[in-house]
């Protein structure tokens, strides 16, 4: 076995930890930090610090950008399906509300030219109008917008303050 081969086989077992690693680690512990002060769970802006944190700023800004935009209008939209389907005194079978909702997620991420939003907005949708009291459901679809757009916002700064090597090559 030659040398180069070894090298080769090296690299696939023990990929390199480059940079996006560490501004993904710091991001997210800024995150952590932040909501434990304010005392708030913090898992959809450490998602949303995920999604931001790509190989270069714009990678970044693409995937977090949908992430936060199919939050946005699954959020918006789940809000006045589950008031439909479970606090109006309309009597819409259900099945017609997922229906016009996810219908409605599908057709403005499409027009918003964001594909990429359709599973996170299918997302959000669905964990609101079937998990959340209706106690909460707007309180939570509010405070998860905001969070995983804050992750988004904290990684796309990272990024942008510490640039990666690669960010030439991208342009």
């Amino acid at each position: 076995m030659s040398d180069n081969s070894i090298n080769r086989t090296e690299k696939k077992l023990f990929p390199k930890v480059g940079m996006r690693v560490f501004k993904t680690l710091i991001s997210v512990s800024i995150i952590v930090i932040i909501y434990s002060i304010a005392d708030r769970n913090p898992c959809f802006a450490c998602i949303g610090a995920v999604f931001g944190m790509g190989k270069v700023f714009a990678g970044g800004l693409k995937s977090g950008g949908n992430r936060f935009i199919g939050t946005l209008v699954g959020g918006i939209l789940v809000i006045p399906t589950y008031w439909l389907m479970y606090v109006s005194a309309l009597k819409i079978p259900d099945w017609i509300c997922l229906m016009l909702g996810l219908f409605l997620i599908l057709y403005i991420s499409q027009l918003l030219g964001a594909q990429d939003a359709i599973q996170p907005g299918s997302v959000v949708f669905f964990v609101v109008l079937y998990t959340v009291t209706t106690e909460r459901y707007i309180s939570y679809t509010i405070s998860r917008i905001i969070d995983t757009g804050l992750g988004v916002l904290l990684s796309l700064a990272i990024n942008k303050l510490f640039p990666s090597p690669l960010e030439d090559e991208e342009l």
